[in-house]
């Protein structure tokens, strides 16, 4: 079955490119021109990918996708075309998986879109790390699933992927960049505190008092890393 994209942005001519690139790669879309109609289709429909615009007439992209995410853990990808940092910081923050800042390659969307939907999918583990527990967390790597204390914990593609790599290298410390190039997987143009932000977020999802992680450690001047011992 077809992968389905909903595109939201008030400009016909980018929607009409991006349709006609997407559907030519056997991917079905649908279209919104303003924040509202998006929240409107995407509660109505069924989607398996966003591309969401910042700047939208009656609802901006920001809300939208905060909104989206109370309820799903679809991808997004924000889409921007001012240039001020903190628009993608805070696309990020309400729990968009990436960014792209506009004029955009259309062909680098494609390539951004099938990793993201590629390792939001995941690729079957082997037996042995089906299902990873640390404590009372665990890590299921084939429905991409976190369980914490008995509790389901809803985390976007990137965090899982993070949690992931983490859990997978434990004690070993990773530099912002070489997140970004672990997780991200491409070419990453955006600015490495893009990796705080998801960091930030997933220890607000994962640790039972955020500023006294139990999992996820700063080491300052280098990076992040994982420990599970007591």
């Amino acid at each position: 079955m077809a992968k389905r994209i909903l595109l939201v942005d008030d400009e016909p001519l980018i929607i009409k490119g991006l349709k006609y690139t997407l559907e030519q790669e056997g991917f079905e879309t649908d279209s919104a021109a303003d924040g509202e109609e998006a929240l409107s289709k995407f509660f109505s429909g069924n989607y398996d990918f966003i591309l969401l615009d910042v700047m939208l007439p009656k609802l901006d992209g920001i809300t939208v996708c905060q909104r989206i995410r109370e309820h799903s853990n679809v991808p997004i990808i924000m889409l921007t075309a001012k240039g001020e940092h903190i628009d993608k910081i805070l696309g990020l923050e309400y729990g968009a998986d990436d960014y792209m800042t506009k004029p955009f390659n259309i062909l680098e969307v494609k390539a951004r879109i099938k990793t993201i939907m590629r390792r939001a999918s995941g690729t079957q583990p082997t037996e042995a790390k089906k299902v990873i527990r640390v404590h009372d967390m665990e890590i299921n790597s084939v429905n991409r699933a976190v369980n914490l204390g008995g509790k389901d914990v809803r985390l976007t593609a990137k965090e899982f992927d993070l949690l992931q790599m983490f859990v997978n290298n434990r004690g070993k410390v990773f530099s912002r960049e070489a997140m970004l190039e672990t997780v991200w997987k491409y070419d990453y143009t955006g600015d490495a505190r893009t990796v705080d932000v998801h960091i930030r977020r997933l220890r607000e999802k994962i640790e039972r008092n955020p500023a006294q992680p139990e999992f996820i450690f700063t080491k300052w001047g280098v990076g992040y890393y994982f420990t599970d011992k007591d």
